[in-house]
């Protein structure tokens, strides 16, 4: 997977695509590729911004002082203007923008308790079943981020070490099957070799799980 992280990344916009969504009155956003977009939003896409920019109130008496770019997006984003392009730094916003996609992430890792859960059903039941033989979330996710095409959208930094991240896997089958031949793997090897997890001494839970990876039939 790749790894786009905000604080070293710079989103670079059309200049007169990003000005025509802030005068719009349109919810709009931007995804981190730099395209903009407009509601109802992809599931697929990867916000960096969203938001309606409500236009000023026109006065005969005093007009408006047109704002700039960086005043309409927002304290949290940093924004050059480069001739026709927007370039913007959105690390700041880190909050703001896991609230635009935690719904439709593949996993969320921006908690200090770690990874919960997957999006999609075939690999959180993968993901459940292996929790049984204390193989986590995060075990199968660094296989995931190892060997599966995708994204992992973060901050992270080094000193001191700070990471915050969700992931949007590419390719679902692939995710799949690496997850599931890594679990089983590890847990062939443990109720092999360890025996707390012998065959004759798994629990009910276990045993289901040894079952649900194809393991003691």
């Amino acid at each position: 997977m790749k790894k786009f992280n905000l604080f070293n990344e710079i989103i670079v916009c059309d200049r007169k695509e990003l000005l025509a969504a802030c005068s719009s009155a349109r919810n709009f956003g931007i995804t981190y590729k730099g395209d903009i977009v407009y509601a109802p939003f992809d599931e697929r896409h990867i916000l960096i911004y969203q938001g309606v920019i409500t236009p000023e109130p026109v006065s005969a008496l005093m007009p408006p002082k047109p704002k700039s770019i960086s005043e309409l997006l927002g304290a949290n984003y940093k924004v050059v203007e480069d001739d026709e392009r927007i370039l913007i730094k959105a690390a700041a916003a880190w909050q703001e923008i896991i609230g635009f996609n935690i719904a439709t992430c593949d996993y969320d890792d921006t908690s200090g308790d770690g990874i919960a859960q997957f999006l999609d059903k075939e690999l959180e039941d993968i993901g459940w079943h292996a929790t049984e033989f204390s193989i986590g979330y995060r075990d199968l996710v660094d296989e995931i981020e190892a060997k599966c095409d995708g994204t992992l959208l973060c901050i992270e930094q080094e000193e001191p070490y700070r990471f915050s991240g969700l992931g949007y896997i590419g390719d679902y089958a692939s995710a799949r099957k690496i997850a599931f031949e890594y679990a089983k793997a590890r847990i062939s090897d443990l109720m092999a070799n360890d025996p707390d997890f012998a065959a004759e001494n798994l629990t009910d839970d276990e045993e289901e799980a040894a079952q649900f990876f194809g393991i003691g039939q």
